[in-house]
């Protein structure tokens, strides 16, 4: 038996190098998808029918990578009908099967030799015969020891198979040959068992919906190893073509919504704009090496294998070992593989009108009567992403919309944009209701204004309100993350836990008015940072470690800048030596009156950032504070203690006056 596999793998090798080394115009797959319809008429497609003829196993499939087009000698007539009834290298990798099924259709429609029909359901019939039973189909069949048993995505096999059913099964015209009602049916139930599949095998990471790997393993499910440098890993590549078939799906299913939008969520999470692939090719064009080379604003890009638990990219050389990075492996898998792809951005381009057809009730962004629109991951709302609600917000609507979220934890960043006015984002629960994110400087990596890009929420919609959830930036203290960005004019923010490290909370907006009421606000430096005028009452401001709770910038003759109202400063244990604020520019504002100050606020109260001109120009005060860190008689001497008729201007009203009146009082 060994050695009759030997024998046929021989028999492969010397047929496969034989017809490529004759194909000096096209490949096979050009030949199917690229010669008008016209051309399967001709005696030269006939010529080439009888090879895909004879190639084709009694069991219906086909061998993979053969150019068949090319002129097959008498021996290698003789060796391929021996071969017919081995059913050895019947595969659907790298598009076989289906796409010789697909030349025999185009045959089939030109000239009606039943030859050509009964090839083709032969084809089809071995799909249907390969399938799982959980869905799934291996990557060759009969079955082939090793990982070619696995569930296979890889080079988009699965997906191309799921592609024949749909088209049998919705009986299109794609194909010539019709199928019986019998076979029709067989198809439909194929391919549902095969979306089925696709939703059980999508990886979730903590909870959360991912995207899929190039193998699951055939029994549970789970992410599997291939060749030794393709290890289980989530696939920007693959993932792409599962996703534009889960969106070609008519009226789909609460499942299968769900699925895409977390796919498309997780897409805008991994892609990369800091990188570029360069290619070094020879004189005959062939690529002799690759190289990433940092960008600022690229086009997007994402890695073939990213880590299950962290979405990092990673690479791999025959030995299996991971590197970090392209550049540490081999030049053969470095330049023989595609470790990149910009695949998805077909998927990202087509998802904002798949989201309003299909993702939720409201069935029209621009509906005059919508003023309620839900969120829920149970799938339960109008959408399972916030950003999808806000996709589906009306333009400057006359009325307040309400996006309110259910109780969960949304990993995604959410962009309030400057057209989307008068939007309320209410949660359930301020503890149970949490956006987070983990972008941070290093992570984006844009240059020096990386960290405005690092927000989880990003407001530019006036007349914004938020009230009862967590806004969080998880990317822990690594340097600048912004939880929550506000560069809105009358912004209301109630109710809510602001969390994160430095630069937590930015504040911005020309001429931009905001309040907050009751909020949690923790972070280590500069937390509290911008030049919008904004009014704090009744919150805590909770220093992690020893820094800065303030950096204003408020624009010169701007009347206010930050006020703390009836706020409480406190601290970790560790933290006994927090200032309360330095200036990012020098005419900055920032005013704490009737405020609790814990021990950790520093006796001298203020810094100047080195900045002397700032002790001449900034404006800093207190009023009526108490607390251990109340030191006013060991407060730096460019800082004020506002007297009683002093203080009294500090009012709501007076601060945050508008043209439209009492806006923060809704």
């Amino acid at each position: 038996m060994i050695q009759f596999r030997k024998t046929i793998a021989f028999l492969l090798f010397a047929l496969s190098f034989g017809l490529n080394a004759q194909s000096n115009y096209k490949s096979w797959p050009d030949v199917i998808r690229k010669n008008d319809a016209s051309w399967f008429g001709t005696d030269e497609a006939k010529k080439v029918a009888e090879n895909v003829l004879l190639y084709q196993r009694n069991i219906g499939g086909w061998p993979k990578n053969i150019a068949m087009q090319d002129e097959l000698t008498p021996q290698q007539k003789k060796d391929l009908i021996a071969l017919k009834k081995t059913a050895v290298e019947t595969t659907t990798d790298n598009g076989a099967t289906c796409q010789e099924m697909l030349f025999m259709s185009k045959m089939y429609a030109q000239v009606k030799d039943e030859r050509y029909k009964e090839s083709f359901l032969k084809g089809l019939n071995y799909l249907l015969e390969a399938q799982y039973n959980n869905g799934g189909w291996p990557q060759f069949y009969p079955l082939k020891k090793g990982y070619y048993t696995h569930i296979t995505y890889n080079d988009d096999s699965m997906v191309n198979i799921l592609n024949v059913m749909k088209q049998i099964s919705e009986e299109t015209d794609f194909y010539s040959i019709k199928p019986s009602k019998e076979v029709v049916q067989k198809a439909k139930k194929a391919f549902d068992k095969g979306i089925d599949c696709i939703l059980k095998t999508q990886y979730k990471q903590k909870g959360v919906l991912t995207a899929w790997c190039a193998q699951h393993d055939e029994f549970t499910l789970a992410p599997a190893n291939a060749r030794a440098f393709e290890l289980a890993s989530l696939s920007g590549y693959e993932s792409t073509k599962i996703v534009l078939l889960l969106m070609s799906i008519e009226k789909p299913s609460r499942e299968i919504v769900t699925a895409v939008k977390s796919a498309v969520a997780w897409f805008e999470k991994t892609k990369i704009t800091n990188l570029e692939e360069k290619r070094v090719l020879n004189e005959e064009g062939k690529i002799i090496d690759k190289k990433m080379i940092p960008a600022i604003n690229a086009g997007p890009i994402w890695a073939r294998f990213m880590d299950l638990e962290t979405n990092e990219p990673f690479f791999c050389d025959r030995d299996g070992i991971r590197k970090k990075s392209l550049d540490q492996i081999g030049s053969e898998r470095r330049n023989g593989y595609s470790w990149y792809s910009d695949a998805p951005k077909e998927v990202l381009k087509k998802y904002p009108a798949w989201a309003i057809k299909n993702g939720t009730k409201v069935s029209s962004a621009d509906k005059k009567n919508v003023t309620l629109i839900t969120v829920a991951q149970d799938g339960s709302g109008d959408f399972t992403k916030i950003q999808d609600a806000v996709y589906a917000c009306p333009a400057f609507p006359y009325e307040r919309v309400t996006i309110a979220v259910k109780n969960g934890i949304y990993n995604e960043k959410v962009r309030i944009p400057e057209w989307n006015t008068n939007v309320v984002l209410q949660g359930e629960s301020k503890e149970k209701t949490i956006i987070t994110f983990d972008d941070n400087f290093s992570k984006i990596n844009l240059g020096r204004n990386s960290t405005f890009y690092t927000y989880t929420v990003l407001v530019e919609g006036d007349d914004f309100s938020v009230s009862n959830l967590t806004i969080k930036n998880a990317s822990g203290d690594n340097g600048q993350g912004i939880a929550l960005s506000v560069v809105a004019n009358r912004a209301k923010i109630s109710n809510c836990n602001i969390l994160g490290n430095q630069d937590t909370l930015y504040l911005s907006g020309k001429e931009a008015k905001q309040y907050f009421v009751n909020c949690y606000i923790e972070g280590t430096t500069d937390f509290i940072f911008g030049s919008a005028t904004a009014f704090f009452e009744n919150c805590e401001i909770h220093s992690i470690k020893n820094s800065y709770v303030t950096a204003a910038s408020t624009p010169e003759g701007t009347p206010f800048g930050f006020v703390f109202k009836n706020c409480k400063l406190t601290a970790e244990g560790s933290a006994d030596a927090v200032y309360l604020g330095r200036p990012w520019r020098i005419y900055a504002k920032t005013v704490f009156l009737n405020c609790e100050l814990g021990r950790h606020i520093k006796s001298e109260g203020w810094e100047n950032w080195s900045k002397p001109e700032a002790e001449k120009n900034t404006f800093y005060a207190e009023y009526n504070c108490s607390g251990e860190g109340f030191q006013p008689t060991k407060r730096v001497s460019w800082s004020h203690q506002l007297k009683k008729n002093e203080a009294e201007k500090y009012t709501l009203e007076t601060i945050l006056k508008d043209d439209i009146p009492t806006w923060y009082s809704k």
